[in-house]
């Protein structure tokens, strides 16, 4: 196999491979990059043209799909017969174009979404999601499996880049309303990571049997609904009130706008209206 790209993901999934044994070629465009996986077995390509003419399969991991393309265009004609595994980080939509420009060039295509931080590559709880050829996702199964657990969701190549978007929007979610709750702690002279650890953590965790239900369309004209309006905006308002942004949780308010009701203050309606816009 082929890894192109050694960025911390890259080079995780290039380890990963030496590994299990797999024979491993690597490219990199600071070539340095490779200097301690060439030490360890891997076979270090001088061009993207060589790495991919290298091996039957072969794995990208780089920034995005405008530089996926430029590093493949000189190494189009190379592709023919060959199975591209792209794990680059992008939108549905990219990873459909790509599987129409792979195709195009005599090549399968399988996209992927890395659910993973690089420490876990490699190791259980890692899990890769694919979509594309089923072909090339079960003929190369076993070196899949050896990178995480492996889910084909599909034909479609722009399943798994939804899904990755799908699941890493929660993600950052969830930390980016920790930091905030942290921050506004330490506005009092808490300590946030105290905090986090102590009170934020186990209440979090006890609401995980809650989320498959906020899967669920809100009715706006709901009183549950209406109460979560009010509260969103006394957290946005106490964050303004000790210096903070609350435009972290203004966009909270869009879902659930309300329907025309005297009862809910004008404040809401300001921040439902502006968020909405």
């Amino acid at each position: 196999m082929t890894v192109l790209g050694l960025g911390a993901m890259g080079r995780a999934l290039a380890e990963a491979a030496l590994a299990a044994g797999h024979p491993t070629i690597v490219w990199n465009r600071s070539a340095g990059k490779a200097d301690d996986l060439v030490a360890r077995g891997a076979v270090r390509a001088a061009t993207v043209t060589e790495a991919v003419r290298a091996a039957p399969v072969v794995i990208a991991c780089v920034l995005d799909y405008p530089v996926l393309r430029d590093l493949l265009t000189p190494a189009a004609g190379e592709l023919a017969g060959r199975a591209l595994v792209n794990l680059t980080n992008g939108t549905p939509d990219d990873a459909r174009r790509t599987g129409e420009w792979v195709a195009g060039h005599g090549g399968d295509y399988l996209d992927g979404g890395i659910m993973a931080v690089p420490q876990m590559i490699g190791r259980p709880g890692a899990l890769i999601l694919y979509s594309g050829s089923r072909e090339v996702f079960d003929r190369h199964r076993a070196v899949l499996d050896v990178l995480a657990e492996s889910d084909h969701l599909g034909a479609d190549a722009g399943l798994a880049a939804l899904y990755d978007l799908a699941m890493l929007g929660g993600m950052y979610g969830m930390f980016a309303g920790a930091r905030h709750a942290a921050a506004l702690v330490a506005t009092v002279g808490g300590d946030p990571v105290r905090f986090v650890e102590q009170r934020l953590v186990p209440w979090l965790t006890a609401l995980l049997p809650v989320l498959p239900s906020t899967a669920e369309a809100d009715d706006p004209a709901d009183s549950s609904v209406a109460m979560q309006r009010v509260a969103i905006a006394n957290i946005i308002r106490a964050s303004r009130e000790q210096g903070l942004s609350g435009d972290l949780l203004a966009h909270l308010l869009a879902p659930i706008a309300p329907p025309a009701d005297p009862r809910i203050t004008e404040d809401v309606l300001r921040l439902a209206d502006r968020t909405a816009g």
